[in-house]
């Protein structure tokens, strides 16, 4: 019996953390801009917004394990590939387009 309440206890969480990622993603996939998605060579931004949408859908309404499997697939896909590559040609959000050796008050050249 404590069994199985544990397995019930590890499928609500994995299907918690699937959830949880494909909400961020979905927030994301909204806030990057269109010409972003054309300039980094990715589908079109409402293509991700229907993909990831559904795959909130799925995870809050249907849980059926074959679509949350499909729809953490094209979520790990937005996060890992489109994601960087929208950030790259959107100038990032962390650094502001210096090198890592630039310092406050522009590059820092070690003292030449």
């Amino acid at each position: 019996m404590w069994m199985g309440g544990f397995e019930s206890l590890l499928w609500l969480v994995l299907g918690l953390v699937m959830l949880v990622l494909a909400v961020a993603a979905l927030v994301m996939a909204a806030l990057a801009r269109e010409d972003a998605y054309r300039a980094a060579d990715k589908q079109t931004k409402m293509l991700w917004l229907i993909l990831l949408g559904v795959t909130v859908a799925v995870d809050l309404f249907l849980q059926m394990l074959f679509l949350q499997i499909a729809g953490l697939i094209a979520t790990i896909v937005f996060l890992v590939d489109v994601r960087p590559a929208l950030q790259q040609v959107s100038g990032g959000r962390g650094r502001r387009g210096g090198s890592s050796s630039d310092g406050p008050y522009g590059p820092y050249n070690g003292g030449r």
